[in-house]
């Protein structure tokens, strides 16, 4: 790769993290047949927190100042509590090609809350794609359902925004701290707050279910916590800071199809017409939202602003 700019290597670190992204509601609705919903959440924190630990003691980081603690717990807050509970939660009462669809409106969320971040001003195409998207999402779920949302939907919703709060905040951070240092920074410190979750939920669950469950269902565990939780971020962040947000955003399209064929192929879930159909509605709208003109306007910060859907940077670096 020594050969190529540092946009073409930031979109293939971005298809890296992608990838690993799609597996995880397939892997994560395989564990939930053997473990319960919190162990699981709580349980890829842990472990990522432990690896992440190694990593910054084993390099020498120097630790963040107070300002950048705050914003650590606020990224942890959104990718390390919000989106690991929301999604397994729902992931043990919906399949994970429904997921798929719901989870495709993260990119156009990290873009609205970096637009907003950034003080931008979206234009009516922008905010056309966006109803566009979220309608067909809605009618999907509402068809799914038999005709009201479920409230595991809802918990998926809540999901796409937790994610798209803490991709943002993640990105503005990375300037400072580096794509790496920023998720290790904050599987760290919320490790404590999970570690004594996860060993109440075991108190609540014995142990019986650890010992009795099938390596399969280990290894899903695994997977979700070392790749989905952790390593995933490396090549995301590293992604963004290298090829931009912008252009590397794009590549989030290609997730729910990517998970509808791992669904279909591990899980034996069947992508029918009109599931394929809202996919193709869904990323359509959420490829002209990121490509639909965002004015800037004139605000005080103090900040540096977050990177957002119409703007390259390129220049993001660790």
């Amino acid at each position: 790769m020594k050969n190529l700019n540092n946009e073409t290597k930031g979109l293939f670190l971005g298809l890296v993290g992608v990838a690993i992204f799609s597996m995880t509601l397939p892997a994560t609705r395989i564990a939930i047949g053997s473990f319960s919903p919190w162990f699981i959440s709580d349980g890829r924190v842990v472990g990522a927190g432990i690896l992440a630990a190694l990593a910054l003691i084993f390099t020498r980081q120097k630790f963040p100042n107070h300002r950048q603690i705050v914003q650590l717990y606020v990224i942890g807050l959104m990718i390390g509590l919000g989106f690991p509970f929301l999604a397994t939660a729902a992931m043990s009462s919906l399949p994970a090609s429904h997921g798929a669809i719901t989870l495709a409106l993260q990119p156009l969320t990290t873009a609205l809350v970096a637009a907003f971040r950034a003080g931008e001003r979206p234009s009516f195409l922008f905010w056309a794609a966006s109803l566009t998207g979220s309608g067909a999402v809605i009618w999907y779920a509402l068809a799914q359902g038999g005709g009201s949302l479920e409230p595991a939907d809802l918990m998926l919703l809540g999901a796409v925004a937790a994610s798209g709060i803490g991709y943002a905040e993640g990105a503005r951070l990375s300037r400072e701290l580096g794509s790496w240092q920023v998720i290790s920074w904050v599987m760290v410190l919320i490790w404590p707050v999970l570690a004594i979750m996860m060993g109440f939920e075991i108190a609540r669950t014995g142990t019986a279910p650890l010992f009795n469950a099938p390596l399969e269902a280990w290894l899903c565990v695994l997977y979700v916590a070392v790749l989905s939780q952790y390593i995933g971020f490396f090549a995301w962040y590293r992604g963004l800071a290298m090829g931009g947000v912008a252009r590397v955003g794009q590549l989030q399209l290609l997730q729910p199809f990517m998970t509808l064929v791992l669904s279909s192929f591990l899980l034996g879930e069947k992508i029918t017409l009109i599931t394929a159909l809202v996919a193709v509605v869904v990323v359509g709208a959420v490829a002209i939202g990121r490509k639909a003109p965002v004015a800037l306007r004139q605000v005080t910060q103090t900040t540096p602003p977050i990177p957002c859907a119409s703007l390259e940077i390129a220049e993001l670096q660790e």
